[in-house]
């Protein structure tokens, strides 16, 4: 296997021996000044380096030596940068830290604490380049705003994956915090609606005398304060989609004007006349049992129908809310 590489950035040449001495797990590399350091650090990009802060022109003092650190920490962020500094030269050491270093260790140096100060970097470097490449992997879900490890939820995950490129509408049921508006978005977005609008209204917290005209929007002079025709949500989310929250919370009246936008594709701003058609997916969510509303009387069975099942669905699509059941598990 190879070895993993290790800069050392020193003017002395018996240092330099010694450090590869001490570092024989390693391929070590040498510069002895900020030029070459650069130039190192630039073409073979190592986890870790072990710097002096004494470094020619200014061996005698540190400048160079900063100067130098920040170069490499600029151009290698990733690099783990050890610092050496004078005993007792505590000022220098936190300086080092906040200018970019990932530790330091005091001269002359214990070897002992050295090699555990190297070996710590490098396990932190390594650690941070497999969360890089995990970021940078493509995920293996396209679900990307889900994560779980959950079987039924990973067969949720799928079905959305299945449902999304259809255009059924897909009843969502679970308790809160299930995820219900990210598997909504889910759905919008790996679907061919996905540079189309995507429009969210929670029917259960915009008062009742107000959720007609949001959903449906209204004509200038409609009500009082109507002083300008405003478009409603489902207007807005046309050739996109509309995510109906809480839907059991709809009142009965209006479910009545929702079930005819859901059948017909038209709708009617309040105090208008004229039917504007709407191309419009509609996903609805609930953390209720619509069954027991609907015996109740509290939600029409006909909408509930038009919002669990959606009509002919491909052969290898389950209906939506079956499918979707296991959030509420």
């Amino acid at each position: 296997m190879n070895k993993p590489k290790l800069l050392i950035v020193e003017d002395d040449e018996g240092l330099c021996s010694q450090y590869r001495w001490a570092f024989p797990g390693f391929e070590v590399l040498v510069a002895h000044n900020r030029a070459q350091a650069v130039a190192v650090a630039a073409r073979e990009r190592p986890p870790v380096a072990i710097m002096d802060l004494g470094l020619p022109p200014d061996p005698d003092g540190v400048t160079e030596g900063f100067a130098t650190l920040s170069a490499v920490a600029r151009q290698n962020p990733e690099t783990k940068v050890v610092v050496a500094t004078s005993h007792g030269d505590r000022e220098h050491a936190l300086r080092a830290i906040n200018a970019g270093a990932y530790d330091f260790c005091e001269k002359p140096m214990d070897i002992v604490l050295l090699q555990t100060i190297v070996d710590r970097a490098l396990r932190m470097y390594d650690l941070e380049d497999e969360n890089r490449r995990l970021a940078d992997a493509p995920t293996a879900g396209a679900v990307k705003r889900i994560v779980t490890a959950s079987e039924a939820m990973l067969k949720v995950c799928r079905t959305v994956e299945k449902l999304a490129p259809t255009n059924v509408s897909v009843l969502l049921l679970g308790e809160s915090g299930t995820g219900k508006e990210a598997l909504a978005r889910a759905l919008h977005d790996l679907g061919p609606r996905a540079r189309q609008p995507f429009i969210a209204i929670n029917c259960g917290a915009i008062p009742e005398n107000l959720l007609e005209s949001e959903l449906f929007g209204y004509e200038r002079g409609a009500f009082t304060g109507a002083v300008k025709q405003t478009i409603g949500k489902i207007e807005a989310a046309n050739k996109g989609t509309l995510f109906l929250d809480e839907i059991a919370d709809l009142p009965y009246q209006l479910q009545v004007k929702l079930l005819r936008f859901l059948q017909e594709q038209v709708i009617e701003r309040v105090g208008g006349r004229q039917t504007i058609p709407v191309d419009v997916r509609v996903v609805s969510a609930t953390n209720m049992t619509l069954e027991d509303n609907v015996s109740s009387g509290k939600f029409r069975n006909d909408l509930f129908y038009r919002l669990n099942s959606p009509g002919d669905v491909p052969e290898n699509v389950e209906k939506g809310r079956a499918a979707l059941l296991a959030l509420s598990r």
